[in-house]
C-alpha cells in the first residue's frame, strides 16, 4: 500500500513520501496561481479550481485566499460559497453538500497528529474524514476538527471550534461548538424549516 493509499484510508502513513510531498507542493503552487486571476475573471478561475479540486458542482465561487494540501479530496455541491480565506487539509476526503455558505477565514481540517513528539518528528500522521451537509452556513472564523459531520441545514455560529459531530437543523457555537437550539421556523418568512 503506497503512503498515498495509506493517507486516504486513515491509516497511519509518512508526510515525508517522495510522491505525497510532490503532490503537495503542486497544490499549494496552483492554488496560489489561482488567486494571482482576477476574482472578476470569474469562469477562469473556476476553470483551475476545478482542476485542483476532487469535484464540484456546475455552479460554486471560491473568493481569493483558498489554500488546500492536495485538493483530490475535496468535493464541493451544487452552489457551494466560500468568502476569503478558506483552509482545507484534505488528507481525508472533505464532502460539502449543495448550498452551503462558508464565511471568511474558516479553517477545515482532517489530519491528526501523534501526541507523541518523536513519532511527530518522523512525520507520521493519519486523517479522518469531514462531511458538511446540504444547506449548511458556517459564520466568520469557524474550525472543524477531523473527524467531524456536520447535519443538513446547521448553522455554525463565529468562532466556533467544532471538535465533534453536530446534527441536522439546529444552531450551534461555541468552543467547543455545541447545539445551542433547533431552526423549527424562518425568522423571515415564519415557514418550517424542511
Amino acid at each position: 500500500m503506497t503512503e498515498r493509499e495509506k493517507m486516504i484510508a486513515g491509516l497511519p502513513y509518512s508526510v515525508l513520501d517522495e510522491e505525497l510531498i510532490h503532490l503537495h507542493r503542486a497544490c499549494v503552487d496552483a492554488c496560489v496561481l489561482c488567486d494571482s486571476i482576477l476574482p472578476s475573471k470569474l469562469e477562469e478561475r473556476r476553470e483551475k479550481l476545478r482542476r485542483i479540486l476532487g469535484r464540484t458542482g456546475e455552479n460554486f465561487l471560491i473568493e481569493p485566499g483558498f489554500r488546500c494540501d492536495y485538493g483530490f479530496n475535496i468535493e464541493l455541491g451544487e452552489n457551494f460559497f466560500a468568502n476569503y480565506g478558506l483552509v482545507v487539509l484534505d488528507c481525508a476526503p472533505v464532502t460539502f453538500g449543495k448550498n452551503c455558505f462558508i464565511g471568511p477565514q474558516c479553517g477545515i481540517y482532517t489530519a491528526v497528529h501523534p501526541l507523541d513528539a518523536r513519532e511527530r518528528a518522523a512525520g507520521v500522521e493519519w486523517a479522518k474524514p469531514v462531511t458538511v451537509g446540504d444547506d449548511v452556513w458556517f459564520g466568520g472564523h469557524v474550525t472543524v476538527l477531523p473527524g467531524v459531520n456536520i447535519g443538513d441545514g446547521a448553522v455554525i455560529g463565529a468562532g466556533s471550534v467544532v471538535t465533534h459531530s453536530i446534527p441536522a437543523r439546529v444552531v450551534a457555537a461555541g468552543n467547543p461548538c455545541r447545539v445551542l437550539r433547533p431552526i423549527e421556523k424562518s425568522p423571515v418568512s415564519g415557514r418550517s424549516v424542511d
